[in-house]
């Protein structure tokens, strides 16, 4: 044994040394012997490091797992007799092994177990059974060794094959016939034995218990002796927990709902007898009230599982026994649910919940009645108590305490929904109550009061909706109560309240009412001061600016109509917010992305504004040309900026500045068009500034991409007038024929053929060889097999070709390939044909299938020579495909693929007609060895609608290919 290669095994911070280690490894676990050597070396010495004891265990666990079902007897002896002598050689050890080994040679015994038990070594627990007497190592052992097995013969989250469960069935029937008796015994035994000497022992034993509970008898757990012991470690620190989770697990077994019931009403007993229900515990106390919390939570979920499925059996006494049970419990859910520590609340969570769902089923009985609503006002009282921010919490830091804190939130609003569906108008009087004298006495209580009110004011907005419909009387009702709540909010100035969260919180709430404006008009301008002052974005927290940069955007959209009048006050107050960050001037109050919605919603107010299309375009000039300048200036100086540091960041900037002349561009639609509005002008003019940045040498994937995303948008807003930019642009982006950059264009001249159509097809003739050859090139190069990436651009690449030629013949412009050269256009057809047929991509293959039904379209009814392409290539494609391996008729994309090849041969029919189903019978299926009587069935299913032929074709193939 090459002990100093092995002590690499494990030494993360020495890559090499590890390498070394692996390939011994595999040099050892392939050889005859291996395993051997690795058994005398573990069983000599026993002082060895334990990455040494790990590398032997690791090759001893390999041979094990795959080589030892299929041994000879004596090799298989040989294993159970080093397993039985490790364990006494650790058991006669002054100082045993380490966790990490200890839990290796389970897991080895567990998989011998697993091969040889009950038909090789039927007298394996007692075996094992038989060295407990040989001290606290033997019994910590044996305990891993059980949690290892049930792990692999009754853990239902890992899946099994069906072999595998009637192999862990017949274990485990077997186990109970003959073994698990010895077994609790061996457990009491333990618990007795060690509840003083050794509580990790005990800790480990509760969690074998535990874990079996699942499929023993429960009886052999739940019963005098064990729970007496439970009574005992329910009051001992260091056994509590683990007793928690026991009873956790003995509770959440499956069984008879009214056993269940009875099950956990014993152990509340138990529990009230240990004091431990009665407990609240101090600081330190806490992972034991989380624990409990857990318990309660288990307890009251059971119980109403167990009341549900006695109403579904009509079980009249077995649920008033259960609903009565319910009910007491409700004081420990308040107890557990309103503790200050939001860990320990979260934990009955649950139970909450579905003791709702319980009231929710009694209003439908009509039994709800009025010694229920005191409980619902106390969990509403609870729950926004609790939504509280904790005092020492930091506002400005987004740590896991902050995160947690956030999702416990999630999980007490799921909790006001559906009190609110429960009882809403319980839920809605006191909430407003709530809310209105906070509003009323902010000045005078803490931040974190303030800001739950009005968060509350959200949620009520939330709820309303999803508890009455909004064309009942009622909502009208309590929409006027809301309306005077907010403006409330509004007239009170809390909104200067100070604190981050709280003037975070008004925001979004006012924008959650936007419509309340629109009926409210004269509170508007007090909304406008507080977002552009140093309330809102003018904030001195980032996270409130660039919150509130979002939320101003939505505000204006929402709204845009009533802007007219504060139009330019707003975009006054916007200049200094819009002044691009760069390397010169240095970095301003707002993100990138903040700056892009504010360039947004001053676009929005322009175009939405009551001007003329004149004052519209100096308007928006004013806005743009100050950003066109600046990207001037940069383009300048990128090329002679020697620091490659600095190049990418003056790139960034340029980015940034066609971004949000591009962002602008949102503010149009087609009701208020760029043409109309008279804006055309500014963007052309933008348009030529931005297509410099293509000639530079530097940062091409960066500036490249920002200027296809603004062509992107004048397709989108502009007509003709931009044509004339496409033929530069395209060449200028075309200079790099690397996979990414054509595969990125391609989008962008599929969605100007879309929409331009004829009015594109000289420019589409111009650069269709150069851009086809350059995807052809661009394919060609050879790629590491190995380069995940490399393949996935590569698949990405062939895909977006076919959606370019599939975009170039269904907007009628296919004479941009007809009028390519004979070869040329054979090629082109041909690598529709290989797409359809061998590119394993259902999506690609579909769209290659759409060209080749539209080019039938086209030309099969006439054109000579493409009806001989058609006979020779594209119906043979719409068999071969299907037949294919990586063809899978079980996946839903497949299947539309075999649906559009479908539907291409009925396009072949419908083009040549009876000369194709004769072409069928006599020529062509008779070479798939077709029986007469199937080609009868397929021509006949090929006359049938198509929806009919498509199930056919499906059938069809998977018959084929059985």
């Amino acid at each position: 044994m090459n002990l100093e290669v092995i002590r690499g095994f494990l030494d993360q911070t020495n890559p090499a040394a590890r390498i070394q280690a692996i390939q011994y490894f595999e040099q050892l676990k392939d050889s005859e012997d291996g395993w051997k050597l690795c058994i005398n070396f573990l069983t000599s010495d026993n002082k060895q490091q334990d990455t040494v004891k790990f590398f032997c265990f690791q090759v001893i666990s390999h041979y094990v797992k795959y080589k030892y079902s299929y041994a000879e007897t004596g090799q298989q002896q040989i294993i159970r007799e080093f397993l039985k002598h490790w364990i006494q050689l650790q058991c006669s050890s002054p100082q045993p092994d380490s966790g990490l080994i200890l839990n290796k040679a389970a897991q080895i015994i567990c998989i011998v177990f697993l091969a040889d038990y009950p038909t090789r070594w039927p007298l394996f627990f007692d075996d094992i059974l038989g060295m407990l007497n040989l001290g606290m190592t033997a019994i910590d052992i044996y305990l891993r060794i059980l949690l290892d097995i049930n792990s692999e013969i009754a853990d239902r989250e890992i899946p099994r094959t069906q072999k595998e469960m009637d192999a862990f069935t017949l274990i485990k029937d077997t186990m109970r016939e003959t073994c698990v008796t010895k077994l609790v015994d061996s457990w009491h035994h333990i618990l007795v034995t060690y509840q003083t000497l050794n509580p990790d022992l005990i800790c480990l034993c509760l969690e074998v218990i535990g874990s079996y509970i699942a499929w023993i008898d429960i009886n052999l757990i739940a019963n005098e002796r064990f729970v007496q012991l439970f009574i005992t470690f329910l009051i001992s620190t260091s056994l509590r927990e683990s007793t928690c989770n026991c009873i956790i697990h003995i509770i959440s077994k499956g069984m008879d709902p009214g056993a269940k019931v009875k099950l956990v009403e014993s152990f509340v007993t138990v529990l009230k007898q240990a004091g431990v229900l009665e407990f609240t515990g101090s600081p330190d106390d806490e992972d034991f009230m989380v624990k409990l919390s857990s318990l309660v939570n288990v307890m009251g979920t059971a119980i109403l599982s167990s009341w549900t499925r006695l109403q579904k059996a009509k079980d009249a006494s077995g649920m008033a026994v259960a609903a009565n049970a319910v009910h007491d419990k409700v004081e420990l859910l308040l107890k557990f649910l309103s503790n200050d520590d939001d860990e320990v609340s979260q934990g009955v969570i649950e139970f909450t919940r579905e003791y709702l769902q319980f009231l929710k089923n009694k209003v439908s009985a009509g039994v709800y009645g009025l010694h229920d609503s005191p409980n619902v006002e106390s969990i509403l009282y609870i729950v926004i108590n609790k939504y509280k921010y904790d005092a020492s919490m930091d506002m400005n830091y987004e740590g896991q305490e902050e995160a947690m804190f956030q999702e416990y939130r999630k999980s007490l609003k799921v909790i006001f929904d559906n009190l609110a569906m429960l009882d809403l108008n319980l839920v809605f009087t006191h909430t407003r109550n709530i809310i209105t004298n906070t509003l009323n006495q902010w000045r005078s209580l803490s931040f974190q009061e303030i800001e739950v009110a009005i968060t509350f004011l959200y949620l009520l907005g939330e709820v309303l909706p999803n508890c009455l419909g909004s064309s009942s009387p009622a909502f009208a009702e309590k929409k006027a109560e809301i309306n005077k709540m907010l403006h409330l909010l509004i007239t009170t100035d809390v909104s200067t309240q100070g604190h981050s969260i709280v003037v975070l919180q008004f925001f979004e709430t006012v924008v959650r009412f936007e419509k309340f404006f629109a009926q409210e008009s004269q509170h508007i301008p007090e909304i406008l001061f507080a977002f552009l002052d140093n309330r809102g974005l003018k904030n001195k927290d980032p996270h409130v600016r660039s919150r509130v940069s979002y939320l101003f955007s939505r505000f204006i959209k929402c709204l845009k109509s009533q802007m007219s009048n504060y139009t330019e006050g707003i975009l006054k107050e916007l200049e200094e917010l819009l002044v691009l960050d760069s390397p010169v001037n240095g970095i301003g109050s707002l993100s990138s992305d903040d700056q892009l919605y504010l360039y947004e919603t001053a676009a929005i107010l322009i175009v939405s504004a009551n001007f003329s299309p004149e004052t519209k375009l100096e308007a928006l000039q004013r806005l743009l040309m100050p950003v066109a300048e600046k990207f001037a200036t940069l383009l300048q100086s990128l090329p002679t900026t020697p620091d490659e540091h600095r190049r990418r960041e003056i790139a960034k900037c340029m980015n940034h500045a066609i971004a949000v002349t591009s962002r602008t561009s949102k503010a149009f639609s087609n009701q208020q068009t760029m043409k109309s509005n008279g804006c055309i002008e500014v963007y052309l003019q933008a348009l030529q500034v931005f297509l410099g940045a293509l000639n530079l040498p530097y940062e091409q994937a960066t500036l490249q991409s920002a200027v296809r995303q603004y062509l992107h948008r004048m397709v989108v807003c502009l007509e003709c007038e931009v044509l004339p930019y496409f033929p530069l642009a395209a060449e200028q982006l075309l200079k790099t024929s690397d996979i990414r950059s054509i595969q990125e264009f391609i989008p962008l001249i599929n969605q100007i053929i879309c929409k331009f159509k004829k009015d594109v097809v000289p420019f589409v003739h111009q650069i269709f060889l150069p851009f086809v050859s350059a995807i052809f090139n661009a394919l060609s190069l050879p790629i590491d097999e190995n380069d995940q990436p490399a393949q996935n651009e590569r698949h990405l690449l062939q895909r977006s070709y076919f959606l370019f030629i599939a975009a170039i013949v269904t907007n009628n412009i296919s004479e941009v390939i007809v009028s390519q050269d004979t070869q040329n256009f054979e090629r082109i057809l041909l690598t529709v044909i290989q797409g359809a047929v061998d590119f394993p991509d259902p999506l690609a293959q579909k769209t290659c299938f759409g060209i080749l039904k539209k080019m039938v379209e086209l030309w099969g009814g006439s054109e000579a020579s493409f009806v001989e392409f058609m006979y020779n290539h594209i119906v043979p494609a719409c068999f071969m495909a299907p037949l294919k391996d990586t063809f899978d008729l079980n996946d839903a994309q497949t299947i539309l693929a075999l649906s559009e090849s479908a539907l291409c041969l009925k396009t072949v029919l419908d083009a040549r007609g009876q000369e194709f189903v004769n072409y069928l019978e006599t020529s062509y299926l008779p070479t798939l060895r077709l029986s007469h009587e199937n080609i009868q069935q397929y021509c006949h299913a090929l006359n049938s609608d198509p929806k009919a032929f498509k199930n056919y074709l499906k059938f069809f193939f998977q018959n084929a290919k059985t």
